[in-house]
């Protein structure tokens, strides 16, 4: 039976040196997930204006469900400006407000997060009030909780990381965002594992996925620690590889894929995303292969 999925979060252009594309960290991780098979639902919102039109024709385009999309007469739609290092590593300037900072609470979402095998929030969403009460209200209804803590400077505070964190059930961090958490929670492990088991223990988290990069990925999943060495690949840029990751872990999972089979599908899809330039680019199921 086919799974489904419900992701709430923003939904914006990436304005790049070499033009604008889609992308928003939410809107990546729903994108990958429609792509993989999984009923995908996603929440956001856009403004009255070009480019809320144009970001929902790219929905339509791509045959992801824009019926929960909401459109803020007020507010603009989302643009961020991304600027690469001679690594191609992003670096983000995010305009604030706009129209995801204020997702209305509507019968609509509560009813797809109710219907989904699962919901995926992020930190991000949560840095205006309004869209972050809906989140908190939406996670009540949820029966699997996705948290991608997507930490994005300086649109966090400890105070409200901790109350997401508390409702996870599956988190997806990285290895900065691990750093973070291990000086703001002053966790004492000397290996990611300790910290992984700590944060785990903490929280109440029964599985937490670390990427490092290039590096690969480690799962801790029931006091048992998986890892992978990832993938090699000539690097175009990273928007949206970390999003493509934890798309394709989640719909492994939902699927009752191993543990094993569960980081190695993620860490190709997360390479290949890496080796193309842009969040989104087309794929299907050879990047499995």
């Amino acid at each position: 039976m086919k799974k489904t999925v419900a992701a709430i979060g923003e939904i914006l252009w990436d304005v790049l040196p070499e033009g604008k594309k889609a992308g928003g960290s939410s809107m990546n991780v729903a994108l990958n997930l429609h792509k993989q098979g999984i009923n995908s639902l996603f929440i956001s919102a856009v403004g009255n204006d070009e480019h809320g039109a144009e970001l929902l024709d790219f929905l339509a385009d791509q045959h992801l469900n824009g019926d929960l999309v909401q459109l803020n007469k007020t507010l603009p739609t989302s643009t961020v400006a991304v600027t690469l290092d001679a690594e191609h590593q992003a670096t983000y300037t995010i305009v604030e407000p706009v129209a995801w900072d204020a997702i209305e609470l509507t019968d609509a979402a509560i009813a797809a997060v109710q219907s989904a095998d699962a919901f995926v929030y992020c930190s991000l969403t949560c840095r205006n009030e309004k869209s972050r009460e809906t989140i908190l209200a939406l996670i009540k209804q949820a029966k699997l909780k996705v948290f991608d803590i997507n930490l994005r400077e300086p649109f966090y505070t400890i105070a409200t990381l901790k109350i997401l964190l508390a409702e996870a059930d599956i988190l997806k961090v990285n290895e900065h965002e691990l750093r973070y958490l291990q000086t703001e929670l002053h966790l004492t492990g000397s290996t990611d594992e300790q910290l992984l088991k700590q944060l785990g223990l903490l929280f109440n988290i029964q599985t937490i996925c670390l990427t490092v990069g290039e590096k690969g990925a480690y799962v801790l999943h029931e006091d048992r620690l998986y890892q992978h060495q990832g993938y090699r690949v000539k690097v175009a840029d990273t928007v949206g590889a970390g999003d493509s990751f934890l798309a394709t872990f989640l719909a492994s999972y939902l699927n009752g894929y191993p543990f094993e089979q569960i980081l190695d599908r993620a860490c190709k899809v997360g390479a290949f995303v890496a080796s193309q330039k842009g969040a989104n680019p087309p794929y299907g199921s050879e990047v499995f292969e």
